[in-house]
């Protein structure tokens, strides 16, 4: 089914600026089939590419994928490596479609922490792809919002000590300006797969107002349709950051 099919059903005027994704429920998914986990790891990377792509043609701006968190580092060696090598394959199987559809691949996190091939791979991505502007795709790698906010504590306290930064002019965008995100609107949207009712430390200040969505879907599982169907959604809420309602 076309793109524009989706998109016409959209109100272009009020979509959200910025999408963050917990994709969640691969393993799930592989149990249920009796796969193994890497196989669920594996569809789960098919449905990245096409909710990118779906994303990309609907007209978001700013996509952010929970990809891997700091906590992830504590699974299975073998699990982990499978993960890093998959992530490889990703970079190098989409940086043509990126370039052909004008999206610019950023990257947040404590992505030091990554393999040196798949760091190597990831910068000479993003490094490739820093002038296109249709649509920023964000990788939240070896990511932790706790970690992130506890980064920032550390930098604007340096800041103040070294007597660069007056403590009282330290506003809530002085912060954001300190985070991974720095310069990017805060996501307006939220959406888990799985059914699981918890964010998971992920963007923890960014999601201050950000609307939230938990399907049962698991992540390999989740399609264009749906995405689709949890926009029009979004659409009908009325977002009122702690005031009245106009209605």
């Amino acid at each position: 089914m076309n793109s524009s099919t989706h998109s016409t059903e959209l109100d272009q005027t009020r979509l959200p600026s910025h999408v963050a994704i917990i994709m969640d429920g691969n393993g799930r998914w592989a149990r249920k089939r009796l796969f193994n986990r890497v196989r669920g790891h594996e569809r789960g990377v098919e449905v990245v590419r096409e909710i990118v792509r779906a994303a990309r043609e609907i007209g978001i701006s700013i996509l952010t994928l929970y990809a891997f968190s700091t906590e992830n580092w504590q699974r299975p060696k073998v699990e982990v490596t499978a993960l890093m090598a998959l992530l490889r394959k990703f970079l190098r199987s989409e940086l043509q479609e990126m370039q052909e559809n004008n999206i610019r691949l950023n990257t947040i996190g404590e992505t030091e922490r990554l393999p040196d091939n798949v760091r190597k791979l990831l910068q000479e991505n993003m490094a490739l792809t820093e002038k296109n502007d249709g649509m920023r795709l964000n990788l939240a790698l070896s990511y932790g919002g706790r970690a992130e906010i506890v980064r920032m504590v550390q930098e604007i306290a340096g800041k103040a000590k070294a007597g660069t930064i007056d403590p009282d002019a330290i506003t809530p965008e002085l912060i954001s300006d300190h985070l991974y995100t720095k310069g990017m609107a805060d996501p307006d949207l939220m959406i888990r797969t799985s059914g699981e009712m918890r964010v998971s430390n992920f963007l923890l200040w960014q999601i201050a107002y950000a609307e939230l969505f938990i399907t049962d879907t698991l992540w390999p599982d989740f399609s264009r349709e749906e995405f689709t169907q949890i926009l029009k959604a979004y659409q009908s809420r009325d977002r009122r950051y702690g005031k009245v309602s106009d209605h």
